[in-house]
């Protein structure tokens, strides 16, 4: 792609000029129509974007539409407005009004969920707080997110585990291959098995039910690492079955930074030691779980605002479209010579994110050669038998977009 040909594509994006304007936005909000054939232009309308670069790494962090944000503000000021009076008499109660939310949101009970700064906050309590004794055995996956596979090293230097790691097909024939790759490093010391609800670098999504039954048949329980599942497509906690559940609330949900949740079975609280102290160590709650002191108490506020504009929008309508944007630019070039794609073709393993990688270009030049020649921000991934570069787009990504990010792909594999 040319010079000439890349600002025209820019400028038929609107990149030429600011998008954005909060008067345009909160109209569009109030005469909002499902049916419209604009729907996701007003959607996106709705998001104050940076000109500078088409932006598909929202998986790290995807920022506040304007409604949120400017709500969030609000609480700030309402915060710092009251200072000590509100923390000493109504933070507790909202705090625990934002988990309730959530906790409709994810299907799982308000007894269950603690609101906490992030997964790798609520998978460490787990991690750090299970009854370890010396010899038992956890099970996780190389393609875990590399924190959590510390946390479970660093446990087993405390405690004498051992941690036993397995390979999760990237390209499964059926649900049974991936179980089966789980069942098999099973051992009669086995505690915890930990699973990615979805694999953060390829996109996978594991058939997380399937496994925590096979998993229970043999006694062990299981904590799922769901970073990028809350906000990104629609399922049950409770469906799933699981002992343990973490994520972060501000990739998919789009909570401002330092939100994410925690949930523990109800009858799994008891056995768990906090990594903390609480303020009352006789606390028979989830809450004695995460005491973290004063802490930003205007994102837990938030997390209700957050939660109303994902619903506002519809959690399936949101699902459907985050794959269909995936699959736009996916299907495109997945079976082109030179681009090799991490992510399972079954449109149902997989939703927003995707994985993909030229032939003749290493990941991290490959990132490089999208930023610095096509203005395309995303994220190299190197490892685990994975190189490419992880694509996660999300709901206020157009179609002319991803054609600039196929374009892009075609010439730097020699498809053009």
């Amino acid at each position: 792609m040319n010079k000439r040909k890349f600002i025209k594509s820019l400028a038929a994006l609107g990149f030429t000029a600011p998008i954005f304007s909060s008067e345009t936005a909160a109209h569009s909000w109030e005469s909002l129509d499902f049916d419209a054939a604009d729907f996701w232009e007003r959607i996106r309308a709705g998001y104050k974007l940076k000109p500078d670069y088409i932006n598909l790494e929202n998986g790290y962090y995807c920022f506040l539409p304007e409604q949120t944000l400017e709500k969030y503000i609000k609480h700030i000021r309402d915060v710092n407005y009251q200072a000590s009076h509100y923390m000493r008499t109504v933070q507790w109660e909202n705090k625990a009004k934002s988990a309730a939310k959530l906790a409709e949101l994810v299907g799982a009970s308000p007894e269950e969920i603690v609101l906490t700064r992030n997964t790798t906050e609520s998978l460490d309590l787990i991690i750090s707080g299970y009854p370890w004794q010396t010899g038992d055995e956890a099970i996780a996956s190389n393609q875990d997110y590399g924190s959590m596979l510390s946390m479970f090293d660093l446990q087993a230097k405390r405690s004498g585990i051992k941690i036993n790691r397995i390979d999760i097909p990237m390209h499964p024939e059926n649900d049974a291959e991936i179980v089966a790759a789980y069942e098999k490093v099973i051992t009669p010391r086995t505690k915890l098995m930990m699973i990615p609800h979805i694999v953060n670098i390829t996109g996978h999504i594991l058939p997380v039910k399937k496994i925590v039954a096979m998993a229970h048949s043999h006694g062990v329980e299981v904590m799922v690492d769901g970073a990028h599942a809350v906000g990104h497509y629609e399922f049950s906690i409770s469906d799933l079955g699981c002992d343990y559940y973490g994520t972060s609330l501000h990739k998919w949900l789009s909570v401002p930074l330092g939100a994410g949740m925690l949930y523990v079975k109800k009858d799994r609280i008891s056995k768990l030691e906090p990594l903390l102290a609480p303020f009352d160590l006789k606390l028979e709650n989830i809450g004695y779980l995460n005491h973290i002191g004063t802490h930003p108490v205007a994102t837990d506020l938030a997390v209700i605002d957050a939660i109303d504009f994902h619903l506002n929008i519809g959690g399936k309508r949101k699902e459907d479209r985050l794959r269909y944007i995936q699959r736009y630019w996916s299907d495109q070039v997945r079976d082109l010579p030179g681009i090799h794609v991490n992510t399972p073709k079954d449109p149902f393993r997989s939703c927003g994110i995707a994985n993909v990688g030229v032939d003749s270009m290493g990941p991290a030049d490959m990132a490089k050669t999208l930023i610095e020649k096509y203005k395309i921000f995303t994220v190299a991934i190197d490892g685990v038998g994975v190189k490419g570069c992880r694509i996660s787009p999300n709901i206020y990504t157009t179609e002319k977009e991803l054609d600039v990010f196929v374009e892009a792909l075609k010439e730097m594999s020699g498809n053009s």
